[in-house]
């Protein structure tokens, strides 16, 4: 459950700018993050750059987790963490998981 300074937060960018525009938002700072991985990867950009994107992401996904109900996220974090750990054993014991 988000900090009541942020649920206030999200509260004032919805009203703001709208539901459409915030999932707009969301799309882009996950791309400039990916763009500046790339860049990190490739030596274009530094550490400095990435986290400051990473933040951007961070927050973002705090308003989208709040938008879409954080109950739900929390769900669907459990079910995708269950099966990454089932793909670590699989992988672990030697019967692949590739694919």
């Amino acid at each position: 459950m988000p900090h009541d300074k942020d649920t206030e937060l999200y509260r004032r960018t919805l009203a703001t700018w709208g539901e459409q525009a915030q999932h707009d938002q969301a799309v882009e700072e996950c791309a400039e993050l990916a763009t500046a991985l790339l860049h990190y990867r490739r030596g274009k950009a530094g550490a400095d750059q990435v986290i400051d994107e990473m933040a951007d992401v961070i927050l973002m996904l705090g308003q989208l987790r709040w938008m879409f109900g954080s109950e739900k996220v929390d769900r669907a974090v459990t079910r995708k963490r269950a099966k990454l750990e089932a793909l670590l054993r699989q992988v672990n014991s030697g019967k692949g998981g590739e694919g």
